[in-house]
Parts: C-alpha cells; structure tokens; sequence
C-alpha cells in the first residue's frame, strides 16, 4: 500500500473534497457553511481521497478555530490522523457532528468510530458529547412564566462577575476544562471572548432579577456567523433549584424572535440533564449530536 498523499485545496482543487461517501451526512449538515478552500485539506492514496478535513473560523478571524468536518474512508484512520497532525495549524478543538440516534445504526456508528480513531492517533481526546437544537417558529413560542425581569446591563464587570460566580459550580465540560487550566477566572474571559466574538449587538445582553431587584442570572441572545442562537443560559448557584434557566430560556428565545429570527439554533452538554429537560419544555428539538475533542497545548 503506498503512503498518503496530503495535499492543501485551493480554488483549482477544492473539488476533491466532495470526492467521498457522506455517511454522516455532513454536506446537508455544513450546506450553509462558509470554509475558505485553503483551509480544506485531503488524504489521497492511489489518486483516490481516503480522508479529508475542513477547519473554521468566522470571517473576520485570520486563523481557524476548529476543526468542524472530518471524515475518513473504511480502513483509513492512520491516514486521516496524519491528515490532522501534519496540518499547518493545531487548533485546539475538533468537533464531530452526527445524526442523532447514530448508535442505534450499525452502519452509522462504524463510520463515526473510525473518526474518532483517527481523532485520537492525532492528539485529540473526547472532551464532552453535546444536543444540537435548532428553533423554529413552527415550534411555538413558549410562554413567559412572568416570574423575572430582564434589562441590558452595559457594564461588562456585572457579566464577568455573574459568569465566576456561575462557572463557580457547573455541569459546563468546558468551562470546568477552563477551570482546570486556569480558574474560575479563565471559565468567565473565555464566555465573555466568545459574547464578544458573536457579530450580534453587545446591547442584547441580559441580565435576570427577581420583581424586587435581586439578580438570578444571565442569558446572552446571540447570532453567530450561521444565523441566530442561544449564545448563554447561566444561572447563579444560589438560584438554583426553582428552574429559572428555563424563564431565561424562554426570553432569550422571544427576543431572538422579536428580532425576526427564522430559526434559533442552541447546544447543551448530553451530561447537562436539567438543561436539556428545558430545551425539550421550551420546544426546541434535537437535530444533531456533536462529540467535541480536544488537543491539551504542549507542555513547556
């Protein structure tokens, strides 16, 4: 068998890319899906494509983020690592999208079992496996319980403290990555560079007070550069236990709504059980499942 062949795309060759089975459905999935063809990377053996990988980032970022479709040919794992490894850039995440009830189907969880091989021959360890939701008006807006109030805050300082005071106890696996490398601190910087990074208005930020003005929370309605979204549910520990995050839920949905919002999309971690049980009350049904992997940064 001869070796791999890896080779960069560009606009001459970007359509290599499509020259392989989709199991995993990743093109219905990514249709909308902006990838710059440099960015677009394939393994071929023989002339033929075995794996294949495109990483991501929004459009002003001169660096990917991610890496968010990745697939690999039966059989080809060592060459769909080497793929990953030998990429110009080692983004900190790759995350693996698939059909829900994947492991109900023999054909569709080989196909993702071969990927994650790969992921791991190349560094990367699962971090967290997570609910994709995608809102639409169909779905009905869901009623406001009436119990909170909501305002723009614009003191960026409340955030921070809330989110602290919030990843200070969390079923978050990536804020507890977070916490793990740098403290509640580093949990809290982290949200607020990705708030900061969604291309929607710093003024739609939320904050949560009970009617006589004692804070419960923060919710983040966002648009990120594939369209509306849930950007954050948080609420603080001594809140917990009476459901708020489902009223947060539920206005961050009505104002993404008020806004003109075709459809909402949201995630949570499958581990996050009471979150997912709002999601599932508010009217948000899962459409995808999405295992997210990690490359710890090399020591020293």
């Amino acid at each position: 068998m001869t070796d791999p062949v890896i080779r960069t795309l560009d606009d001459t060759t970007a359509h290599l890319f499509d020259d392989l089975p989709d199991p995993l459905r990743l093109r219905e999935r990514n249709r909308h899906t902006r990838y710059r063809p440099d960015w677009k990377r394939v393994a071929l053996r023989d002339g033929r494509v075995v794996a294949r990988a495109a990483w991501w980032a929004g459009p002003e970022d001169t660096e990917p983020l991610l890496v968010n479709w990745f697939d690999v040919a039966e059989g080809e794992e060592e060459a769909g690592a080497e793929l990953l490894s030998s990429a110009p850039w080692r983004t900190a995440e790759l995350e693996l999208d698939l059909p829900t009830g994947w492991r109900d189907s023999a054909e569709l969880r080989t196909a993702a079992e071969a990927r994650f091989t790969a992921a791991r021959k190349a560094g990367y360890e699962l971090l967290v496996e997570r609910y994709n939701y995608r809102w639409t008006p169909e779905c009905g807006l869901p009623e406001r319980p009436g119990r909170l109030r909501f305002a723009a805050e614009p003191d960026d300082g409340v955030f921070f403290d809330a989110l602290r005071r919030i990843h200070s106890v969390t079923l978050d696996a990536h804020a507890r990555r977070a916490i793990g490398q740098g403290g509640v601190d580093q949990a809290a910087q982290e949200e607020m560079d990705f708030f900061r990074w969604m291309p929607s208005p710093r003024e739609w930020w939320q904050v949560a007070r009970t009617p006589d003005g004692e804070p419960v929370g923060i919710h983040i309605p966002g648009r990120n550069p594939g369209g509306p979204c849930v950007g954050f549910i948080g609420v603080l520990p001594e809140r917990r236990g009476h459901g708020y995050a489902y009223d947060l839920l539920v206005e961050c949905t009505r104002f993404l709504a008020g806004q003109g919002a075709e459809f909402i999309a949201a995630a949570t971690d499958q581990g996050n059980f009471p979150m997912a049980a709002h999601f599932a009350r508010a009217g948000y049904p899962v459409v995808r499942e999405r295992l997210n992997f990690w490359a710890a940064p090399a020591a020293g």
